[in-house]
């Protein structure tokens, strides 16, 4: 009977014990963690930026083999103007989302 008591409490310190020791980590975890929050942050804006720039050249690939390119114009930005096949102008921001002009919004390319 004794030894079950005695066996009891030994198993009862062993799990205090470790309880404190992972306390212990976890507050080193969070410091951790604050610079993984700032790198989290960092990589997702990278990746924002890298897919942004993979949808524009995705599009701007797309409309150069689909549509037509208005010769000697431009769009506010400076890019190219494309006229797709219900005679629409539009030009491809840096997200790559197609951008419909009016006829006031569209420019002479300037002459180099």
């Amino acid at each position: 009977m004794k030894t079950k008591y005695l066996i009891g409490m030994l198993a009862l310190a062993l799990n205090v014990g470790v309880v404190s020791i992972s306390g212990a980590q976890e507050k080193k975890k969070e410091t951790v963690g604050e610079s993984l929050d700032k790198t989290g942050k960092a990589i997702g804006k990278t990746a924002t930026k890298v897919g942004n720039k993979t949808a524009e050249v995705a599009v701007k690939g797309g409309a150069k083999v689909v549509d037509q390119t208005f010769k000697g114009k431009v769009a506010p930005d400076g890019s190219n103007v494309y006229i797709d096949g219900k005679n629409r102008k539009y030009y491809i921001n840096k997200k790559g989302a197609k951008v419909y002009l009016k006829a006031s919004q569209i420019k002479d390319k300037p002459k180099q």
